[in-house]
């Protein structure tokens, strides 16, 4: 069987030719095939050049025929050009051509016009099956690099959904950025389709379906907690402008990190309203650290403990509330099926441990930040995702921060903690819910906070006043009014019997104190923390 591949110029009068004596080759002979292959005018040269390196050929116009021994893909015979071809046609199957020039070069002009035609087409199908442009920022940041393989794994947007990601982060991370891209294509996911990076503003979040926003990193020192509030603002103007002008107009926007997560996802629904309903903040790592306290405590696995509500600001201050939450499979003297749960309130029978060391503990890592390490920051956003685009567990409840339009009594304009739910790739906030009202003290400490943040950030508040209740104020002022009477009351001690302490005693007074100075109390002010 005669096999040839026959390649040229699209606007070629000489290829117009040639491919029209194939054409009666093959319609009249049963073992004659062709395969054709058409370059625009001005790739042509390249492609030329690359093919004839290839197979060590020499041939510099076109067309260019030869015979593969195989199906297309073998072992390629060179056969050469225009004449050579018609040679070979009429030595072999007494054919020729006597095709005019006028004609040639008619069939050449139709040939570049259906060669444009079949590239725009080649074009309109890759749009119609494009995959998910996912976006991540700060990519230099540590969550980054445990993210990725959980994305490419397929266990985020499905085995049938291809991604793009692009690393977006400043120019000074470049470097880095090249070897995570390196280090990412090796790991040859079949849902990964590209990898990229972006270090150009004006060209940050092109077509986005997808966009991650981590931990920014600000250049700029800060000494007070009102000038780190205000400094998020000009990221987040920039980030809700190129998202409103670049991103797709369906695209979901997640937020997560260790600092400001309420405050960076409410400014970021300011400066970009038109996709503010598809912008949240990730909840999933406080959950899960209350989740793994509960399960040493109970020493049971963190899984098998669902429905942890946090309540408020995720990396601030914020309420864990446990009264729906229950644990399955608990080794105890009652046994039951796997669906069979018992309340967690139920097995603690230590009070006081949830109302101090519990909470004392998710306070401590709160306040550091180190819930939101590299790894449980990247499995919540990741897991986050994954239900919003195929649901969360049935009857399972999902903790959340999406903005508040006056549920459970919050008020209305600030992004706030709640129970939600995911389904048909969106979520729906539980309001019906038993048995979760809130006392009025925590919510307003709660909510008090969180609008301090959004006012101070935004210039409306020049100095940000940690909430303190009623009791707090008088006990603070009780404390004080203390301290001022025993001043005065050793004021007049050391008056009264100054002239009646020998020298020597007074020297040894003096010795102590310069020998256990941590034994003398000393007044101490905390810098308030959000």
């Amino acid at each position: 069987m005669a096999k040839f591949v026959i390649a040229g110029r699209a606007d070629c009068p000489y290829y117009a030719k040639t491919e029209l004596v194939a054409d009666y080759l093959q319609k009249n002979l049963p073992d004659f095939r062709i395969h054709k292959i058409t370059q625009r005018p001005e790739v042509w040269e390249d492609w030329l050049k690359d093919v004839c390196e290839k197979n060590k050929w020499s041939h510099k116009n076109s067309p260019i025929i030869w015979r593969e021994l195989l199906d297309r893909g073998g072992k390629g015979l060179l056969l050469g050009g225009y004449n050579e071809f018609l040679e070979h046609a009429q030595l072999y199957y007494d054919v020729t051509s006597s095709m005019t020039t006028e004609l040639m070069m008619v069939i050449a002009q139709e040939n570049l016009e259906a060669h444009i035609e079949k590239e725009q087409e080649e074009e309109a199908l890759k749009t119609c099956i494009n995959p998910l442009q996912v976006w991540i920022t700060s990519a230099s940041a540590p969550a980054c690099y445990n993210l990725i393989p959980i994305l490419t794994s397929g266990e985020v947007f499905g085995m049938h959904t291809e991604i793009s990601i692009t690393l977006f982060d400043n120019k000074q991370a470049e470097e880095y950025l090249k070897s995570l891209v390196v280090e990412t294509q090796d790991l040859a996911s079949p849902v990964l389709r590209s990898v990229s990076i972006c270090t150009k503003v004006e060209e940050a979040f092109r077509q986005a379906h997808v966009i991650v926003v981590l931990d920014d990193s600000t250049d700029k020192e800060v000494f007070t907690l009102e000038d780190c509030l205000r400094s998020r603002v000009p990221l987040c103007r920039l980030y809700g402008y190129l998202i409103e002008k670049n991103a797709h107009e369906s695209v979901r926007v997640i937020v997560g990190g260790r600092t400001f997560v309420n405050l960076k996802t409410v400014l970021l629904m300011r400066y970009a309203p038109r996709i503010a309903h598809n912008i949240i903040a990730v909840a999933l790592g406080v959950e899960g650290e209350a989740k793994a306290v509960l399960a040493r405590k109970l020493k049971t696995a963190p899984s098998y403990i669902k429905d942890v509500i946090i309540w408020g600001n995720i990396s601030g201050n914020n309420y864990v509330d446990l009264r729906k939450t229950r644990v399955y499979r608990y080794e105890s003297a009652i046994w039951g099926p796997l669906h069979y749960s018992r309340p967690v309130l139920n097995l603690i029978f230590d009070s006081e441990w949830v109302k101090r060391e519990f909470v004392a503990i998710l306070k401590n890592l709160t306040t550091t930040g180190r819930q939101f390490g590299g790894i449980l920051a990247a499995h919540s956003i990741a897991t986050t995702l994954k239900y919003w685009y195929h649901g969360s567990p049935p009857g399972e409840i999902i903790s959340l921060g999406i903005l508040s339009e006056g549920q459970f009594g919050i008020p209305k304009g600030i992004v706030f903690s709640m129970p939600v739910k995911f389904e048909n790739g969106t979520w729906v906030v539980l309001t019906d819910l038993k048995d979760i009202e809130i006392s009025e003290q925590i919510m307003t400490r709660m909510t008090s906070d969180l609008i301090q943040e959004k006012l101070v950030a935004l210039g409306d508040k020049i100095h940000f006043q940690p909430y303190q209740s009623e009791t707090e104020l008088r006990k603070k002022d009780k404390r004080i009014s203390l301290l001022i009477t025993d001043d005065s009351q050793e004021e007049q001690v050391s008056d009264g019997h100054k002239d009646l302490v020998p020298d020597e005693e007074k020297n040894l007074v003096m010795s102590a104190a310069a020998d256990f100075p941590n034994q003398i109390p000393q007044t101490t002010f905390e810098k308030p923390q959000s």
